[in-house]
């Protein structure tokens, strides 16, 4: 069966996306540019989000020390190590929240990036209200007058305003609805990313989520299981309370997850439906040492065992 993304995957996945829109194999290479975040510099918060420790999802060779061009270069030669060659590269600016800084810095980290003979784009991890007018202008002009394939990913966490507050996110989901929809008038490529299990969300509301997460103009969309961290605000609350948290056996995960991917909207690519972290950093219940690469397969068997795909309820 060829489904409406145009492959036999049930799912709309990231490399086929990538597949269609390059032609071939594509790279991220994360890069550390040294950004902070609203609430963590006392803008709108400090202590930032209950949940984050960046360093779980940092690579080792991601320090802003480094120049831009260096931390590509390395990346590219850690993927080329450890993975077959990519056709080409993505710079994926990962690490806080990437627009919160003057426009001035902005085009000269990016300018920077797409300088590198190899990248072919980038994509920029950021907060919903950590960007304008003019900074989305400046990606605008990169991505249509100077042909670069641009993406800005959001994290949105939650549609649920109280579930924000509660992790100490500093917007709302109004804010983020704006800025998701700012980007794409645009034109440009919008992600976002959602993390189920939040405390105090129940299967069914993260179920019902979607209804909402389809009314928003994404490209793509990122879903990861909770994972407490070590040294978090969040691994602070688990010891005083661990019966607010909802955790999952990797069975149960994948089930829920196929009921939300059933109702997402076709055309939303999926990158990722959950993730992994050095065991360093695992705090209260985990999976343990289990990698995305065999949480996909499983997912993939699940689907395929089932007869579900991606918006078959949608």
């Amino acid at each position: 069966m060829i489904y409406p993304w145009g492959d036999e995957r049930p799912f709309n996945s990231y490399a086929g996306y990538f597949r269609r829109t390059f032609g071939g194999r594509v790279q991220k290479v994360a890069v550390n540019a040294g950004f902070t975040c609203p609430n963590r510099d006392g803008t709108v918060g400090t202590g930032g989000c209950t949940f984050c420790n960046n360093g779980a999802f940092t690579p080792s060779y991601c320090q802003p020390s480094k120049s831009v061009t260096q931390q590509i270069e390395e990346g590219i030669e850690f993927h080329r190590n450890r993975y077959r060659t990519a056709s080409r590269y993505l710079a994926y600016f990962q690490s806080f929240s990437n627009t919160y800084a003057p426009l001035d810095l902005l085009r000269k980290l990016y300018d920077e990036a797409l300088a590198h003979p190899e990248v072919a784009g980038i994509v920029v991890g950021t907060r919903p209200d950590c960007v304008d007018e003019q900074k989305l202008d400046y990606f605008a002009e990169l991505a249509h007058q100077r042909g670069k394939y641009v993406a800005i990913e959001y994290g949105i966490e939650s549609v649920n305003d109280r579930t924000l507050q509660l992790i100490n996110r500093g917007h709302d989901f109004a804010t983020a609805r704006q800025a998701v929809e700012m980007t794409a008038e645009r034109g440009l490529h919008v992600g976002a990313h959602f993390i189920l299990g939040l405390p105090g969300e129940s299967d069914q509301e993260l179920i019902e989520q979607t209804e909402i997460i389809n009314s928003l103009p994404l490209t793509t969309v990122k879903f990861h299981q909770l994972q407490v961290f070590a040294g978090t605000a969040m691994a602070e609350q688990y010891d005083r309370d661990p019966s607010i948290f909802r955790f999952w056996e990797v069975e149960e995960y994948i089930d829920l997850f196929i009921e939300i991917l059933r109702r997402l909207r076709p055309d939303i690519v999926v990158e990722r439906f959950a993730s992994e972290a050095p065991p360093r950093y695992h705090y209260g219940r985990n999976w343990g040492l289990i990698r995305n690469e065999t949480l996909l397969a499983m997912f993939e068997a699940r689907l395929r065992s089932r007869g579900a795909y991606q918006g078959e309820l949608f």
